[in-house]
């Protein structure tokens, strides 16, 4: 027992290797630089880059006491990250189950049976009766020494399972704070673009009642007043879409929030209640793959199936097996514990597999080749995290540039508007004009709340491409309650 146990110090099958890091230090060809100012406007903030830590709670950096509400309500009620939890509890306590081969097995039994024999036959029992009761208490104790590493590489397995899923609850956490967020932005976008489609409704049903009274006078052909008609339809049919989305909206942030819709929250966001975060971290892509949990849960997928290779490995070598028995056989219960009445054995087996088809090796060959198949499905999520990133790094660059050009042209527009209004108070232009002024204000308003927007949601973006900092979450913790037993 003492040499098998000396030998399942080795385990068969290759060892586990964490994949190194991507060797670029960028993301794109030249470092992102600072992002173009917009003052006095909401998500106009210049914002800049620096390789800070992402802080855990990186929504809190909007400063929106209801949008932490509705996190902190989601993180505690959400039904999709309680399934994710619980699945994680299962492959922990999974693990802890398979580690249980690592000892022996020791069980106890006790049979008591009344017995009469034929005549013809020999009796049993040494009182030379046919009719007898034999009670027979035993413990039994069973051990397979882990020659080849069979239950090593299992627990191994299991260890990197239960890991794929703690990183699976983790990006689960990640997406819900992230939807949240979001969908709070995209409610304030879609309130303020409502409340500008609205006006600018009110503003063509003047332009159309204005053109209708100089038709009638003379003053107006035809093709005006339906060219205005058709303004005033397109408008109206903008409005139902925005409204389906605001109800969508409404609903969805119940749902995260693991509420009916008709439960809702009443919260109604705006973008001036939002702020933009202004120093925004970067990590390097060599530590981009240790902080993005779908690139952890990749590798973790990676150590499994290397794992299983060592399983395939050892299920073709030979297994031991040693097992014994005490206990005590008697015709009377009150004889059970005297002398004279025990019994006991031991003993060894060893089995070998000879001839199983090819099963075994083509076993081998498919675990070895699941192997290859999940390092390029690690190196495919490596690439799009650092694209995601890439991308993200972009969108804040550009958006900020839409931003001010959007911004521009709204304030335009008022310029405009604002000139319409006195030289129509000074009688200088028609009512008409001041209307058209005011429609290409409210146009302008629409593109720049998408714009605003957009800046908000990208910095979302960033922080979930990132990682989302769970690493600081201090509700995170009870994740790491199997760190030590993942150690080898």
């Amino acid at each position: 027992m003492l040499a098998a146990l000396l030998l399942g110090a080795c385990a068969v099958g290759p060892n586990f290797k964490t994949p190194a890091p991507p060797t670029i230090s960028a993301y794109a060809a030249r470092p992102p630089a600072p992002t173009a100012a917009v003052p006095a406007i909401a998500g106009g903030g210049a914002q800049r880059f620096d390789a800070a830590d992402l802080p855990g709670d990186w929504w809190t950096l909007f400063h929106s006491q209801p949008l932490n509400a509705l996190i902190a309500q989601a993180l505690r009620a959400n039904p999709d990250l309680k399934a994710a939890q619980a699945a994680l509890l299962q492959a922990h306590e999974t693990m802890l189950a398979q580690r249980g081969a690592f000892f022996p097995s020791v069980s106890a039994s006790f049979s008591a049976t009344r017995t009469r024999q034929s005549g013809d036959l020999a009796p049993t029992p040494a009182n030379n009766s046919n009719l007898f009761s034999l009670f027979t208490p035993q413990v039994s104790v069973a051990y397979s020494p882990d020659v080849f590493g069979l239950v090593r590489r299992t627990v191994e397995g299991a260890r990197a399972q239960e890991e794929a899923s703690r990183f699976q609850m983790l990006a689960a956490d990640l997406t819900l704070t992230t939807n949240v967020a979001n969908a709070a932005i995209q409610d304030a976008s879609i309130d303020a673009q409502i409340d500008a489609t609205r006006q600018l409704i009110d503003i063509e049903a003047k332009s159309v009642e204005i053109l209708q009274l100089q038709v009638s006078k003379g003053y107006a052909g035809g093709l005006d007043l339906a060219a205005q008609q058709s303004q005033l339809a397109q408008a109206k049919a903008a409005l139902p879409p925005l409204l389906k989305q605001a109800a969508q909206q409404h609903d969805l942030l119940a749902v995260l929030t693991g509420r009916f819709p008709v439960e809702a929250p009443e919260t109604r966001f705006t973008l001036e209640s939002l702020t933009l975060p202004t120093d925004l971290p970067l990590s390097l892509p060599s530590t981009l793959v240790t902080q993005r949990p779908d690139v952890r849960q990749a590798q973790a997928n990676l150590h499994a199936a290397s794992a299983a290779i060592g399983v395939a490995e050892a299920n073709r070598l030979p297994n031991f097996q040693l097992t014994g028995d005490v206990g005590s056989s008697t015709l009377a219960i009150s004889r059970v514990f005297h002398a004279g009445t025990g019994f006991w054995d031991l003993g060894a087996a060893a089995t070998a597999p000879i001839f199983q088809g090819g099963a075994l090796l083509h076993q081998e060959r498919a675990a070895k080749a699941a192997y290859q198949q999940s390092a390029q499905q690690y190196r495919s999520t490596v690439l799009t995290a650092v694209q995601n990133v890439a991308d993200t790094l972009a969108a804040i660059e550009q958006d900020a540039e839409g931003l001010k050009a959007t911004a521009a042209a709204a304030d335009a527009a008022k310029t405009t508007l604002d000139l319409s209004e006195r030289q129509y108070r000074a009688g200088y232009a028609s009512y008409l004009s001041l209307l058209n002024a005011e429609q290409a204000y409210q146009q302008a308003r629409v593109g720049l709340v998408q714009a605003q927007a957009a800046r908000f949601a990208d910095t979302v973006a960033l922080y979930q491409a990132l990682g989302g900092g769970w690493w600081r979450r201090a509700d995170l913790a009870k994740a790491e309650f199997s760190k030590d037993a993942h150690a080898n």
